[in-house]
């Protein structure tokens, strides 16, 4: 099979694949959520795409924000500190947020962010992932809604980069070790 992109070793999941698994993520999501408001709390950058098709396929009740946090910058290994670039505009004070990840993998900052928005006093939050690895997982977090789950391999496209780059691939794919030099870890 050729890939679509000379950096990619393999395509895991093409965009046919993610279309429909979104609109799953989406009647769900719809159907835990019916007649209760939802904030959507989207993590930069990597979720923006998963979360503009997602949205797509919710009622027009949700409401959506932003957060940005760094665990790591151009390296591709956790440092387990987590910082926030960018904060929520709004108050989650007694609202139902349901965190929006594009990759779950050691979880140390997922598992920050919903301690952090806990603390808010958010009546509930919960945690929808385009992508888990848990073959990563440094410490046990709750995934609520996920689309697939993928190896230990550095994976970029639909949103996911390496700096920077790749993320307006349609598919979610394994890049080259070449690429970054690395041993397939993202953090």
């Amino acid at each position: 099979m050729s890939h679509p992109h000379p950096d990619i070793d393999r395509v895991l999941f093409t965009a046919e694949q993610i279309r429909p698994r979104v609109a799953e993520l989406g009647a769900a999501i719809s159907g835990d959520y019916q007649n209760r408001d939802l904030t959507l709390v989207c993590v930069l950058r990597g979720a923006v795409v998963f979360l503009a098709d997602l949205l797509r396929e919710l009622p027009d009740a949700a409401s959506v924000d932003f957060m940005a946090i760094a665990s790591y910058g151009a390296d591709t290994r956790s440092t387990g500190v987590v910082r926030i670039l960018k904060d929520l505009d709004d108050s989650v004070e007694s609202r139902n947020v349901l965190v929006i990840e594009d990759i779950v993998d050691t979880g140390l900052t997922l598992n920050y962010l919903v301690e952090n928005l806990r603390h808010r006093n958010a009546a509930s939050v919960r945690v929808c992932a385009l992508l888990d690895k848990p073959a990563r997982r440094r410490v046990p977090v709750r995934i609520d809604y996920t689309g697939f789950e993928v190896p230990d391999a550095f994976v970029v496209g639909y949103g996911l980069d390496y700096n920077q780059r790749y993320r307006g691939l349609p598919f979610i794919g394994i890049l080259k070790p070449e690429i970054y030099g690395g041993d397939g870890r993202t953090t």
